[in-house]
């Protein structure tokens, strides 16, 4: 049973990935926190944002506050995507592909987050170039962003 003091949350969160990051100065190191946040409501609306602060539960805060004012909506055939798209961004590169129901996710871990925060349960994805989260993430994230909406019209 749901507190009633808590409201219910519109937005399911994810962290990706959390880096320590640390400065040279002076004085001494500075050292910091970097989280890369993914947020859906799994509907067809997705977001990802990087919060930066000195400690760890600020920068998830931070994150998912950009992640939620940079929302997209996903265009989806049922419980899939419209079409294939390929896609490379930086170092990564992206394939999706549609899949039939009852397939499920098959994707690697940073573009499964995207994806299934944006609410679609049957696709193939294969990400090439690099291992790095947060350059996938993004790719990820504008695959989903040049997604078209296709519909045939027979006459």
């Amino acid at each position: 049973m749901a507190n009633p003091e808590q409201p219910e949350k519109e937005f399911e969160e994810k962290v990706v990935q959390v880096n320590r990051v640390s400065k040279k100065t002076k004085g001494g190191n500075k050292i910091g926190f970097s989280a890369l946040m993914v947020v859906g409501d799994k509907k067809g609306r997705v977001g990802i944002g990087l919060g930066k602060a000195a400690d760890v539960s600020s920068a998830i805060r931070k994150g998912s506050t950009y992640a939620q004012k940079r929302l997209i909506r996903v265009p989806m055939k049922g419980t899939t995507i419209p079409h294939e798209i390929r896609i490379k961004l930086g170092a990564a590169k992206l394939l999706l592909k549609p899949a039939p129901p009852g397939s499920g996710v098959i994707a690697g871990g940073p573009v499964r987050a995207v994806v299934e925060a944006a609410g679609i349960r049957d696709v193939v994805a294969k990400i090439l170039g690099t291992a790095n989260k947060a350059s996938n993430v993004y790719v990820t994230f504008e695959a989903l962003k040049r997604l078209k909406n296709v519909t045939l019209k027979v006459h």
